[in-house]
């Protein structure tokens, strides 16, 4: 029998399906957050925007949100690659670059939101 979870994120396939799951629902009620924040406010500009994303709040579901992306984002690229890529050197390399793109994305947008 082969051993496909070497890198998987979670220990077995139901931890992967409730990260999954979770991270999904972060990223949903970020998304709800934001066009709430959208809709109630008609009249949007630079000061409102910085204000909005200088609450401790807004900057704390940011950053949760890009580690949910980080996570929903990994165990769906490897799910793929472990279905579909057979030769296990090639699917390495596109891990390796899913790997730096993703954390790359969680690092900027850390840096973006508490940067400012």
């Amino acid at each position: 029998m082969v051993n496909n979870h070497s890198s998987a994120l979670g220990r077995n396939g139901i931890q992967d399906w409730l990260l999954l799951r979770t991270s999904a629902v972060i990223i949903m009620l970020y998304i709800f957050y934001i066009l709430g924040f959208i809709i109630m406010n008609t009249k949007l500009n630079y000061e409102i925007w910085y204000n909005f994303f200088n609450l401790n709040f807004t900057k704390v579901f940011t950053i949760l949100t890009l580690f949910s992306i980080l996570i929903h984002g990994w165990i769906g690229i490897w799910q793929v690659l472990t279905d579909y890529v057979k030769l296990i050197s090639i699917r390495y390399i596109i891990q390796i670059i899913a790997i730096i793109v993703l954390l790359s994305y969680v690092i900027f947008g850390c840096v973006i939101v508490c940067g400012g």
